[in-house]
Order: structure tokens, then sequence, then C-alpha cells
């Protein structure tokens, strides 16, 4: 319904064209807009309309329409203001959904904008200014409820007010007190000091004293005494009766009803609910006990609209439910998650992005005609993370996982399973984050083992490392920027996807030159780019790809009509990457010869559209509670960092990825519980957004955020470094002691015992930051076979990653790029021996300091044959990225025919391509 085709108030003749919040109040039978001075500020006596606008990143603006009912606000007020709600909804095109307030029983998401209260007025609003008279200050006594969003009530000012179950504030003109119920939770308590801040904020102008009493402790303190004293004195808090225990009702099953344009309900005669049954011309009433919904098709008029809300408020009354009964009003499209939950089935629908998806139909149209058109730009995402870090990749092969060699590093099987460790600079450390890949033809019981041995990596590892799952081909954008370049093969190495195929009479499709292979080229940079093995078949093309496709005896490169010209470039880059011998032929889409299509097992059709990627809304965050393998969630509307309460356990969904966050305090003690709580919580879809099984779960732990998550929200990381529960650190920042409760960077060096390392040993080196970085914690897993590819167990076999971003960085190296290496090997005698002030021990070698750079080197010597890759006696305990380093000064001006100075100052390729001739890298 456009704005054009409807008389609306003047007053709502912008709304909605700007976000955030717009409100309006009924003031003598007429709309009243409120100035932004006076939101949050309610009158009992009033009524009011309020709408939130949210600007989405794509498609058009979100709006919400709340119409909030004062308990002393006359009937034909409250009337006007539902009325004036549908009225702004029509006047947006009817694209809101609604929600009627009464006060006191406000919804979440209604609270969330005025946060972190609201406390009603006694009055009516008035838009003229007044000015208070008041010479003394009014003693009141407010009851919070709520952990998450607080409900704010003036209760009499009583002893028999009080109670066990929940948290009070008395305001007095000195001082505010709060008083903490024993059965109250900790969550309550802290959100209860933030209403406290407030009120010291508002109502004192910041210069009032704070008091908190704790429910049953009195002696000796001077404040609980003065608490009492405004009570005459103190006295025990009587014991809630069993009968004053509010039973929780039993759920009622969900009743359809159709509204006549009489405004009469027809109950619909199933009580199984199917969307089909909601028809576009009508009106209908779904009934859900303690909340209400109230759906209106899109061909219904203003006029059936009004008489469905009327005959909906009219059934509550006569039904004489709680007045405090949720009502939400829903045009058709814009169904709320909670209403499609009580459906068995709910279509998911791309309708949002189709002004978007024709722009790319009419591109793709031009195109095939050889017209050059602009495109809508690829998706942009900037890496969060320094991408200039640290790479070490396992394959898990039963039992057991294989460090693999750098040049394997990129190469992924289907049929296997990897971890991968990503180390990278941090503010204050190094960071580590974790990767279980799994291949999609991989066996069940090596993804559990993936799990497991990653877990037991990171619960070995120093500080809280980020730990994710990724499936193939359901990838983060983040995971292919630390990879850089991704060539997945089909097949596998491991044992345990030999032993399948050979038990189920499955032909082995591992990768071989030999054999006829088809690779889809996809990614947006040099830095960000995968080539996929698909099925042979000509099905597996796609209009919008680059293919190379490997027959035996030559090579194809086939580029899709509506593939890019820089598609076209990262195409040229695999085959170099794949095999730089291979000479292609290049064919363009529909000039294919017969040889092409032969390779292909004939010509088929295929997709020949652009593909067009789903609009991804805003996250989503939700509070859970897993107990007895039920998982209970709660949306938290409007979220902030200070909503992470640090006993409580988020999920952070993204559609795209899912984040694990863990409070310190929770219950939820290891990032595997935590990670089988995102699993779940992906099984249950509290959105019905139908998110996939396989979206990937990131697993973060407080304190060690990185920027991944934190980008979502305005992040203090302050405080990300408190310590106490959630009322302690909200009471330390309410008194100003925020320098007090901030705790040293945690160092967790859960693994590193004597008994649990290889040679009782610990290994360790310093890098650009002045930190100590450990040797890598997959070496010091007790209970965890861990082979390198070549045989040997070898403390550390990594690969720098080169990144345009962060040009300034160049981790684990010096300010003249020598290496900063400190290593420690077992003595015969089991004793340390100092040198220059670190501690070091004797394998026959002898510890010598290397000078000549701005950073100097203390290492330990070992011979060329030793640190070679190959080497039958290879030396153990060291930095296999840096091997040179180990060589004396004689010995590595006779390899490489300069001083290790002047080795430093070269450029990075060129000390790779000399490390390389001498296999030394």
């Amino acid at each position: 319904m456009s704005r054009s085709s409807q008389v609306i108030d003047s007053t709502f003749e912008s709304a909605g064209e700007k976000a955030g919040l717009e409100i309006w109040c009924i003031e003598n039978g007429r709309l009243v807009l409120v100035p932004k001075s006076s939101h949050g500020k309610f009158y009992t006596g009033s009524a009011y309309v309020v709408l939130n606008t949210v600007l989405l990143k794509s498609g058009p603006p979100q709006h919400d329409i709340h119409y909030w009912l004062g308990n002393e606000a006359n009937k034909v007020d409250s009337v006007l203001a539902s009325d004036k709600a549908l009225e702004l909804d029509a006047a947006l095109g009817s694209c809101a959904v609604q929600y009627r307030e009464v006060q006191g029983q406000e919804t979440e998401i209604f609270l969330s904008y005025f946060r972190p209260c609201i406390i009603p007025v006694e009055g009516i609003y008035s838009s003229q200014s007044r000015k208070s008279n008041r010479e003394t200050y009014k003693i009141s006594l407010l009851t919070c409820k709520g952990d998450h969003v607080v409900h704010v009530k003036e209760v009499a000012f009583s002893r028999s007010s009080l109670n066990h179950n929940d948290v009070f504030i008395l305001d007095t003109a000195s001082k505010i007190f709060q008083f903490s119920g024993c059965n109250s939770s900790i969550q309550e308590r802290a959100k209860a000091l933030e209403v406290v801040q407030y009120i010291k904020e508002h109502k004192h102008g910041g210069k009032s004293e704070v008091a908190t009493i704790e429910d049953g402790k009195f002696v000796g303190d001077p404040d609980v005494g003065e608490f009492w004293s405004f009570f005459g004195g103190y006295a025990p808090i009587p014991r809630d009766s069993p009968s004053a225990v509010q039973q929780q009702p039993d759920t009622p099953s969900p009743k359809l009803l159709w509204i006549t344009l009489q405004g009469k309900l027809s109950q619909m005669g199933t009580n199984s609910l199917d969307k089909d049954m909601l028809e576009k011309d009508k009106c209908y009433m779904l009934d859900c006990g303690n909340e209400v919904f109230v759906w209106m098709g899109r061909n219904t008029s203003i006029t059936e609209r009004r008489i469905s809300i009327s005959a909906s408020e009219d059934f509550l009354r006569s039904q004489g439910r709680s007045i405090g009964t949720h009502v939400t009003f829903l045009t058709e499209g814009l169904e709320t998650a909670v209403f499609r939950s009580y459906f068995d089935s709910w279509p998911q629908t791309t309708e949002t992005k189709l002004y978007d998806e024709g722009r790319e139909k009419v591109a793709a149209i031009f195109k095939q005609h050889g017209h050059d058109v602009k495109e809508l730009p690829e998706e942009d995402f900037e890496p969060y993370i320094n991408c200039r870090g640290i790479l070490k990749v396992w394959r898990v092969d039963e039992d057991e996982v294989c460090l693999l060699p750098p040049s394997e590093h990129t190469k992924l099987f289907t049929g296997d399973c990897y971890i991968v460790q990503y180390t990278y600079p941090g503010n204050e450390r190094d960071e580590n984050l974790f990767y279980a890949w799994l291949g999609r033809g991989s066996a069940m019981e090596d993804r559990v083992h993936a799990i497991s041995h990653m877990s037991a990596i990171v619960d070995s590892s120093r500080g809280e490392p980020v730990m994710a799952q990724v499936i193939q081909d359901k990838e983060t954008v983040q995971f292919f920027l630390i990879l850089q370049t991704l060539i997945v093969f089909k097949g596998g190495l491991s044992t345990r996807y030999k032993k399948f195929i050979v038990e189920n009479g499955i032909v082995d499709e591992t990768y071989d030159e030999k054999k006829v292979a088809l690779f889809r080229v996809q990614g947006t940079s040099p830095t960000n780019m995968q080539a996929i093995q698909v099925d042979q078949a000509s099905r597996s093309l796609n209009s919008s790809y680059c293919y190379i496709l490997q027959t035996g005896t030559s090579v194809f490169t086939w580029i899709g009509n509506l593939s890019s010209s820089s598609d076209h470039d990262l195409l040229d880059r695999m085959i170099e990457l794949i095999n730089p011998t291979w000479q292609p032929i290049s064919v363009r889409e529909g000039s294919e010869p017969d040889i092409f299509w032969n390779a292909l097992g004939g010509k088929t059709e295929y997709p020949r559209e652009k593909e067009i990627k789903g609009c991804i809304e805003d996250p989503h965050l939700f509070t859970c509670t897993f107990t007895e393998g039920y998982l209970k969630v709660k949306e938290i509307y409007n979220f902030t960092q200070d909503d992470l309460t640090t006993e409580d356990v988020f999920v952070l969904d993204c559609q795209r990825e899912i984040f694990v966050w863990i409070g310190c305090h929770s219950n939820v003690k290891s990032k595997h519980q935590a990670l089988s709580l995102g699993v779940k919580f992906l099984e249950t879809d509290v959105l019905v957004e139908g998110l996939s099984l396989e979206t990937p779960i990131y697993v973060v732990t407080e304190g060690y955020e990185p920027p991944l998550f934190t980008r979502f929200f305005t992040w203090d990381p302050s405080k990300a470094k408190m310590h106490g529960n959630s009322f302690e650190r909200k009471l330390a920042i309410l008194k100003g002691r925020t320098s007090s409760v901030e705790v040293p960077v945690r160092n967790s060096w859960k693994g590193y015992s004597g008994e649990t390392t290889p040679d009782g040993l610990r290994s360790k080196s310093v890098i650009s930051n002045g930190l100590r970085r450990s040797a890598s914690p997959a070496s010091n897993i007790s209970g965890t076979k861990l082979n390198s590819s070549g045989g040997n167990r070898r403390a550390s076999s990594i690969t720098p990653i080169s990144r345009k971003l962060f040009p300034g960085s160049t981790p684990y190296r010096g300010g003249s790029g020598s290496p900063t290496v400190k290593s420690i090997s077992p003595s015969e005698n089991g004793k340390a021996i100092q040198v220059d002030g670190s501690a070091s021990h004797s394998e026959n070698a002898k510890a010598i300091q290397v000078s000549g750079s701005d950073s100097d080197v203390i290492s330990l010597i070992f011979s060329f044959e030793r640190l070679q890759v190959n080497s039958k006696d290879p030396a153990k305990d060291i930095d296999a990225a840096k091997r040179e380093a180990y060589l004396s000064e004689e010995e590595f001006q006779e390899k490489f025919g300069m001083t290790k100075q002047a080795f430093y100052k070269l450029a990075k390729w060129r000390q790779n391509k000399l490390k390389l001739a001498l296999n030394l890298f």
C-alpha cells in the first residue's frame, strides 16, 4: 500500500526514512512527535506509538512498530494509538511488524531500545515544557526482573514488598540502595546495577552514593543498618509458601482462527498447521496462550485489518486473559521466526533480493550477446586478522595425525580430514586459530578423530585459541584468506578412506595426473583462489566459472560466458600452481571441440545462469542453556558487548557461520562441549531460516575474542580483561574501580609439563613482540600419535604466509629481517645451562651468539648434514623454517657464500630460493 494512495497523518510524512527511533504520543486526541530528549520517558496516563527503523546493508529498510499503553491511559487514547500504528504501517507500505505493549509487560525487543530500562512516570504527557517545583525527594522502591533486559516496576514502599527472589532498588535523596534477594541470579543483580547507574545519572546528577545489600547479610555493615532503618528496623523476610510459588502453566496447543469481516472468530478444523492454510485475502489469529499473533493477508484492506485487531483484543478480554498477553500483528511476507515455528512446514523464500537478481540477469544476457557491461560488485570481505602468520597442517589417519610438509599445506583431498593451525601476531601476544576441515567423502570415524585431536591440541595450547569446524564446500572466506590458494582433489590418502572403497567396491577416484580430471576455478583475487576437482561430466560446468580439464594427453581451459576478466586471471594462476609444465588449450563456452566433450562423457545440459548469493541479514545473538540433551535459547535484541555475561554461553548467528562464545564462569568447560552445543543450535534452527547442519562453527573464549568475532560489536578490550562475576564487574565500574579489576594477560601452559612433552622437554622461541611462543602444541599432546609425512616427528614445520594487508607486519622476524630464535635441547644430565639469560641445554652442540644484524640471534649449532630436510639423522626440536640459523658462521659462509648478516638483508623470496637449493627449505 503506497503512501500516495493513503490519507495519512501529517506527522508520519517522513517517518522511517532514517535509522533509529521515532516516538509519537496521543495528546488531546491527536498525535504529537516526542522530542529525542524525552525518548524513554513514558507517562502512565498516556498512549504512544514507537517506530524503530534499521537500514540494512542491502534491501529495503526494516521497520518495527510498537504502540505502548500506560496502565492509566484511557480507552479512547489506547484505541487511537492502535489505529495510528496501523496507519503508520500502511504509510510505510505495509512492511512493518506491529506489537502491542502494555506497561509492565513490555516485550524484550521493545525494552532493548531503551537500555538499561524504562521507568514510567506518573501523569500524562504534555508537549508543553513543564518545570517541577518538587521540594522534597520522594523515596521510591523499585523491583527489577530480568537477566538481559530489565522490567522495572515501582512497588509499595513497605517491608512486605520485599522478597527473596527479586532484586530491589531503594531510591532515597542521598543514597541509592540495591537489595538482592538470596534467590536472585548474578545476572539479575548485575543488570539491576545498570538501573542504579541510570537513576544516579538521571535523577541525582551523578552525585548520589550507592550501596549494595545482600539478603541475609547484615552484621557489621553500616549500609545495611541504614537500609533497614527506612523500614523501621531489621526484621526477617518471610519465606514464600509453596502455594505462593507460581506453577508454570502447560503450554496449550496453538489454535488458528479465521477472523471474518464482521469481527467473528472461527476456528480452523485441524490440529496441524500449514502455511497453505493462510489465504491472501483474509486475516487470522494464532492463539498460543501467552502470546497471540494476528496475521493479515497482502490483499486485505486497512479496514479489514482494523477489524481484525479490534476482534482479537475483544477476544482476549472475553477470555479473561492476562493484560500482559503479548499481541503481534504480522503482514504476509513479514512473519517472525516465532510465528513460523508453530507451522509444520514453512517454505524458504528468497524474495528480498529480487532487484539485485534482476540486475544480474540483465547483465548476464548482455554478456552472452557480446556486450561489455558492468556487473554487480563481488561481495567484499575484509580480513579481520593479520594474514601474514604461520601455517601448519596435519592429515588425520586413523588414530594418528601426520604433519604435512609446506608444499602440501594447500592440497587437500575430499576423502580425508585435516587439522589446520594458523598462528598470527595479535595485540599483546601470538594468537592461534585452529580449523578441522572435513572432506565430503571422509569416513565418519576420521571426522570424529579430527575433532578429538584438534580439541586435544587446543586444550594443551597457550591461552585460549579459537577453534572452528568447517566442511568441504562450506568453508568461510577467512579460511580461504588464510590459505590464500587451495586445491581440493578427489579421493583420499587416509587408511580409512582406502579401506572404505575396497570394502564397498568403489572405484578409487584419488587424483592422478594420468587420469581425466575437471577442476572448477573460483575466488576473488590471487590471495583468495581455489581449484576444486568436480565430477568429470559436462553437468559439472557452469557459465559463471572457468574450468581446467585434464585428459591425460592434453589440458583444456574452459571459459564460461558469464565469467569475468578477474576469473580469467585466476585461471592462469591456477594452471601454474597445479602444474607449471602444462600448455593448456583455451576454449570459450560454445566453441568446444569434440575431444573436449568426449573427455566429459558427452555434452549435456548444465547451469547457464548467473549464480546469485542469498541476502545475508544482520547477525542475531542468543543465550544458550544446554541441559539433559535439551537446548534452550533466548534471543538478545539490539545486543552489545555488555550482553556477553561471563556466566553464560552465547551463539552469534551470522547465517553463513556461527560463533559459540564461552563465558569464563559458564558451566561449559571445554571447547569440544561448546562445539557440540553449536551443532545442536544448527539442528534447532531457531530462526527457521533453513540453516545448514554443515554451517561453519567457531568457538571463542571470553577474554580471547578475535577480531573475527569482535567486529560485530562496539568492542572495549578493557572489559574483556576484567575478572569476577557479572555483578562484581558492574559494581567495580559503578564505583570507579575498573583499574583494580583488570587482570594480566592470562597464560595457560596447560599441556606443557615435562610428562606430556616429547622427551620430557620444552621448546620455546621468542617472537617479534617480545613474548615467548611455544613450539607447536600438537607435538605435546599426551595420548595422541603425531607423525610428520616424512616419518620424522618435528617440533615445527611452518610456512610463512604473505599478505598485502598489514604491510608493516613481519611476524617472527627482527627489525632487519633476521629470525629471532631461542632453542632448548636436552643435556645429558637433564640440567639447563644459561646462555645470555635464557635456559638452554647441550646436545653435542654449543650455544653461540650470532651477531651482525639489528636483532641478534641466539641459537644452537648443528652440522649442515643434520639440518637438511631429508637428513637421516635430523636435528631435533628446531624451528624448521629457520634451519639455516643453526649453522655455524663458518659453515654458513661456505654453503651460502655470504655472512648471515648479508643473507638476512636479502628479500624473503631470495632467501627461500637459496635455502631450497641447499635442501634447507
